[in-house]
């Protein structure tokens, strides 16, 4: 793949115990019989993710540019609102997914963190499962 059709990205820095959690959240997801058990877990996994995304690319650029207290409070206070409203949608969503979609969202945040794994595992139904419909 050429320089210019490769996909652009953007580095984040979150903190190391999210990164761990959210290592260990996914090889739970990943390795359950039924991964519909986890899906609050990673609902709100997905909004501490998000919230620390809008913490490194939003707010504290607004810090270095020692933007001053109350343009840093409004900052603040916007981002808490937009977490406010956006946290219970994504966890309603989350919350209706389905085994393979999940694993889904799962193997797209292990993309995000350079740690995919093989994607033959991230999509297949139980053995079980595909003999039922082989039948």
């Amino acid at each position: 793949m050429s320089r210019a059709a490769q996909p652009h990205s953007l580095h984040i820095s979150y903190p190391e115990e999210l990164h761990a959690r959210t290592v260990q959240l996914l090889d739970t997801l990943e390795h359950a019989e039924d991964p519909t058990v986890h899906r609050a877990e990673l609902g709100d996994l997905v909004v501490e993710l998000t919230n620390s995304g809008m913490d490194y690319c939003f707010l504290k650029p607004l810090l270095l540019a020692k933007v001053g207290f109350v343009v840093q409070q409004s900052a603040n206070l916007g981002v808490a609102g937009a977490t406010r409203i956006m946290a219970p949608m994504i966890r309603n969503i989350i919350a209706r997914l389905d085994r393979r979609q999940l694993l889904v969202v799962a193997d797209y945040i292990r993309r995000l963190m350079g740690t995919r794994r093989p994607r033959q595992q991230a999509y297949m139904e139980p053995a079980h499962e595909t003999e039922k419909i082989a039948r």
